[in-house]
């Protein structure tokens, strides 16, 4: 039964994502950022228990990061349409997600899982604890030093967001995923076909 743990927690995870959002919505930050608290710790606690009693999967590396950002972006949205954060915040999340996704298309068929590293969980991580704080500076209308704060936290997120997505294609093309030599032949016959005609 031990080894169900770790994928349930990140299913309890995603289920919680439309309370989190229904609440921000209704303006009940408190109660949002309970429901976020508890996603944040399932989070936690699935990764520990996985880890502590060897029970990584590949089902759990890829479940793992996609309740991580469907959390996150979700959130990040209703923050954004309810004006608690800038909207270009949410956009460069979205556009580092897209070129991931792109990435990812790359591998499909290839006997291969990208699961997330440390630096990935970091940006995790620290959009956490900078929502937390959106959304008790909302409740409690505290807007000088947590909302410096706060901008703090959002800034060095999306910083080591960006560096997590650099590290990804890195990755790709050192170790092989990525066939160079096929998509300079794609160009090579495009170029040819052109001459033809």
């Amino acid at each position: 039964m031990l080894k169900h743990v770790p994928n349930t927690l990140t299913i309890i995870r995603l289920l919680l994502i439309p309370f989190i959002i229904l609440y921000i919505f209704t303006g009940n930050y408190i109660l949002a950022f309970v429901f976020f608290t508890i996603s944040g710790l399932t989070d936690i606690a699935d990764g520990f228990i996985a880890r502590k009693f060897n029970l990584i999967s590949n089902l759990g590396k890829l479940l793992d990061p996609l309740a991580d950002k469907l959390t996150q972006i979700s959130t990040l949205t209703s923050l954004v349409i309810t004006n608690i954060i800038p909207i270009w915040i949410l956009i460069i999340v979205l556009l580092k997600e897209f070129i991931m996704i792109v990435g990812a298309s790359f591998l499909y068929g290839k006997d291969v899982v990208v699961y997330s590293k440390w630096y990935g969980k970091l940006a995790t991580v620290l959009f956490y604890v900078a929502i937390v704080i959106s959304l008790l500076t909302k409740q409690f209308n505290i807007t000088n030093i947590c909302g410096s704060i706060d901008f703090i936290l959002y800034c060095l997120a999306l910083i080591t967001t960006v560096f997590a997505l650099i590290m990804y294609i890195n990755d790709l093309y050192s170790k092989g995923f990525i066939d160079k030599q096929d998509l300079k032949k794609e160009v090579t016959i495009d170029r040819k076909e052109k001459k033809n005609k």
